[in-house]
C-alpha cells in the first residue's frame, strides 16, 4: 500500500508508462494484452541497428478506474520518443476496434490514452503515418459506440505530429504544465519557414505557443492539472463522465467555438497578444503564476469546449 501512495504521488512528468497506469487505475485492475510474453517488437528497427522493445513503446489493456471498465494505452517517450511505428501504431487501432466492439456488451466507460510522443518514426514513415490516420478512425467508431476517447498530455515529448492529431480527435483532453500538443515541433517549422518564422531555440516561445497552458486557455485542452498522478486521475474520472456524445450538433457546436476563436485571435503572432485581447490584465504573468492559481483563472474555465 505504501508503495501505491508513493506513487500516485509521483510526479506524472517523470514516471514511466507503466508506472503511470498502476497509479491511474485502480489498484491491481490491469490486464495487459499483448504482454512480455508475446514480444510484439518492430520488424523493422534491427536494419537501422536500433535496439527494439518488447511492447514497442505501447502498453494496451484493460482495468479499472474508479470501479469502471476502461481501456488503456499509454506511450512509453524513453523510448523512441513515443514514436509512432507499424506495431506501436497497430496495437492502438485494436483497442479502439476494441472498445467500439465491446463498448456496450463488457459496458467499457472510456478508452484513456496516455500520449507521450514526437510523431512518427522517420524508420517506419510509411506504416506510422497509416496507423495515424487509422487510429483516427478509430476514435470516431469508438466514440460513435457511445465510448468516449480521454486523452492525457503531461510526458517528455508531449504530443507532436500525428500524436497532435490523434489528440484533438478525442472526446476530452486532459493537459498539465509540462504537456505540449501541436502537429509540428518547433525545429519543424524552423526548418520549414525559417526563423524569422518560429525560433526553436525560444524556449520561453516554445512553450508559450505549444504548452499545457496555452493549451488550456484557448480552449485546445478541457482540464489543466498538477503534475501529479493522482491528479491526472482525478481529472480522467471527472472527464469521462463530461464528454459529450458525439453527434452532428456536437461537431457544429464545436465548429462554432473554432471559428469564433479565429475571428477573435487569427491575427495574433504569440500568446501574450491573445491574453490582452482576452481581457487579462498582466500577460506576462501567465507563465509566472502557481499551478493552483492558473488553474483557478475565470479564462481557463470558460475557454473550455464543453461543446466536445
Amino acid at each position: 500500500m505504501s508503495n501505491l501512495i508513493d506513487l500516485v504521488n509521483h510526479d506524472y512528468y517523470e514516471a514511466s508508462a507503466r508506472d503511470r497506469i498502476a497509479g491511474i487505475l485502480d489498484p491491481g485492475s490491469f490486464h495487459e494484452f499483448l504482454g512480455a510474453e508475446n514480444r510484439t517488437i518492430s520488424p523493422h528497427l534491427a536494419q537501422f541497428n536500433l535496439t527494439g522493445a518488447f511492447d514497442d513503446g505501447l502498453i494496451v489493456g484493460a482495468g479499472r478506474l474508479e470501479g469502471q471498465p476502461v481501456y488503456v494505452a499509454a506511450q512509453e517517450g524513453r523510448f523512441m520518443g513515443g514514436a509512432f511505428g507499424e506495431i506501436h501504431g497497430a496495437k492502438l487501432v485494436g483497442l479502439l476496434r476494441a472498445a467500439a466492439a465491446n463498448g456496450a456488451r463488457k459496458g467499457i466507460k472510456a478508452v484513456l490514452l496516455l500520449l507521450d510522443t514526437g510523431g512518427v518514426r522517420l524508420q517506419e514513415a510509411n506504416a506510422g503515418e497509416l496507423s495515424i490516420s487509422e487510429a483516427v478512425h478509430g476514435i470516431v467508431e469508438a466514440r460513435l459506440a457511445g465510448v468516449p476517447v480521454i486523452a492525457l498530455v503531461g510526458g517528455r515529448s508531449g504530443a507532436f505530429g500525428g500524436g497532435g492529431i490523434v489528440t484533438a480527435f478525442c472526446s476530452r483532453i486532459i493537459v498539465s504544465d509540462h504537456g505540449r500538443i501541436g502537429v509540428s515541433g518547433p525545429e519543424v517549422i524552423e526548418t520549414n519557414k525559417g526563423v524569422e518564422e518560429f525560433d526553436a531555440k525560444d524556449k520561453g516561445l516554445v512553450w508559450r505557443v505549444t504548452g499545457g497552458r496555452t493549451r488550456a486557455m484557448m480552449g485546445g485542452a478541457d482540464c489543466f492539472v498538477r503534475d501529479r498522478i493522482k491528479d491526472f486521475r482525478a481529472a480522467a474520472i471527472a472527464q469521462i463522465g463530461a464528454a459529450a456524445p458525439f453527434t452532428l450538433a456536437t461537431l457544429v457546436a464545436e465548429q462554432k467555438r473554432l471559428a469564433a476563436r479565429l475571428q477573435s485571435y487569427g491575427d495574433c503572432r504569440d500568446a501574450p497578444e491573445i491574453w490582452r485581447i482576452a481581457g487579462i490584465a498582466d500577460p506576462a504573468s501567465i507563465a509566472e503564476v502557481s499551478e493552483e492559481a492558473f488553474a483557478s483563472l475565470p479564462r481557463l474555465k470558460e475557454a473550455a469546449h464543453d461543446a466536445r
